[in-house]
């Protein structure tokens, strides 16, 4: 029997009010003065009459498991949607407000948290824009397909090592009403979005605002979802040309050309089988070094960035040797906080994990919390038993610091220094998705 494909699509400014901290550069006082562009959540709700679910995303840094798991109780009360077909996702800007634990020294030890009237507000928008959606159903047509754009177009590519490995695939999701006007389209790429860095108070949604500015010039009346692929080793660093909203304008627009041409050439269908299916799996952790060893970590990590400034180092060269101590000061902070005896929220919020697998016709979208290497999700892509299979990481919650590949791990770096998490959890992540993709 043929299916009849009904979708609903919605969205809304959840921009915070003038002076909330953004989030995303410790070491930096970040009380936004303003907004340059306006973050949004958007949402596309799909139903076959066979089974139906819903997929936001926000234009945030984190979204705790918390308040994913609040939101989803308040629009399955609302809808009859299960709470499992459900994925809420960040785009991971650095330039938005907090909405998650923290992770960073200062933050431990003075307690700093997320703004709880913003969390209440954005909590209530996110399930406005979802029965706004429900509410306004169209007999649709939907297509799935992908191109490419990366650091040879100077975009990005991998930020411990500029020839590792990347992800430079714009997979692109199109919604068409049947006369064939466009209606929604989603972007996933893999890409930190830290072009605007810490220097700048202003609210940004960073690169994607501007793949969302050219969409709206060729497609006007289409809303725009923009997901994260596996970009925990991910950026612009060593590939863009500074740090400016000219520069994100530039990166933003060469994605933003690659999916409108991906859209002009795919073909959709209204007989579309969907599915969704997920799991809880445990992460590994690993085990912290003494205080005293955490404590000359972050003294030789503060001696290096001042030599490296004393010297007067290339902006970069400063910016990685504040990064170390970043790390450094995140390790010491989670002894700390464990010597006390005082909640760590990025750890007991999120845990378990959950691994999500939405089919939509022949593709597969595979959801991961947290910030995680690309080389699992090209793992993922590689094995899975579908052909049109991307990673969204950042998907239902977050995870108490990056997960890192063991090779990352014997180099050393911020991202592993920062993190709670061991190489073995990119590995469960791995498993758990090949087995959802299998069974589905």
């Amino acid at each position: 029997m043929r299916k009849i494909l009904k979708a609903g699509v919605s969205s809304i400014d959840i921009s915070p009010r003038k002076g909330i901290e953004l989030g995303g550069y410790p070491h930096y006082s970040r009380h936004n003065t303003g907004i340059h562009d306006p973050l949004y959540a958007s949402c596309i709700y799909l139903d076959n009459g066979e089974e139906k679910f819903i997929i936001i995303s926000m234009d945030l840094l984190f979204f705790s498991k918390k308040y994913v798991l609040s939101v989803r109780r308040k629009i399955s009360e609302r809808t009859q949607i299960p709470p499992g077909n459900i994925m809420i996702s960040c785009s991971h800007t650095h330039s938005g407000p907090w909405a998650s634990g923290r992770l960073d020294l200062e933050a431990l030890q003075k307690g700093l948290k997320a703004d709880e009237n913003y969390i209440v507000e954005l909590e209530d928008k996110l399930v406005n824009i979802v029965l706004d959606a429900n509410s306004k159903t169209f007999k649709a047509k939907i297509g799935i397909e992908k191109g490419y754009c990366g650091k040879e177009q100077g975009v990005g590519g991998n930020r411990r090592n500029p020839d590792g490995p990347c992800d430079p695939a714009v997979w692109t999701i199109g919604v068409q009403d049947i006369p064939g006007n466009w209606r929604a389209c989603l972007v996933k790429y893999a890409l930190h979005p830290t072009v605007i860095h810490a220097e700048s108070t202003l609210v940004t949604a960073d690169y994607p605002c501007y793949i969302r500015e050219y969409l709206s010039k060729t497609k006007p009346q289409m809303a725009f979802l923009f997901v994260q692929g596996t970009s925990g080793d991910q950026s612009t660093r060593y590939f863009r040309n500074g740090q400016s909203f000219d520069e994100a304008r530039r990166i933003g627009t060469a994605i933003g050309i690659e999916a409108d041409h991906v859209l002009d050439s795919m073909k959709l269908s209204s007989d579309i089988n969907l599915v969704i299916k997920s799991m809880e799996v445990d992460v590994d952790l690993k085990i912290l070094p003494s205080k005293k060893e955490a404590e000359k970590r972050v003294e030789e990590a503060k001696k290096k960035l001042d030599e490296v400034i004393a010297r007067k180092g290339s902006y970069l060269e400063v910016q990685n040797a504040d990064l170390v101590l970043l790390g450094a000061e995140d390790s010491l902070g989670y002894i700390l906080m464990k010597e006390k005896g005082e909640k760590i929220d990025l750890l007991e919020d999120e845990l378990p994990a959950e691994i999500q697998v939405i089919g939509i016709g022949d593709t597969r979208i595979v959801g991961i919390p947290g910030e995680v290497f690309v080389e699992f999700g090209l793992e993922i892509i590689a094995k899975s038993p579908n052909r049109k299979t991307f990673v969204v990481e950042l998907s239902n919650g977050c995870l108490p610091g990056y997960a890192c590949t063991g090779k990352a791990f014997a180099e050393g770096g911020y991202e592993t220094d920062t993190s709670l998490l061991t190489s073995k959890t990119g590995d469960i992540f791995v498993k758990a998705a090949l087995k959802l993709l299998n069974e589905i």
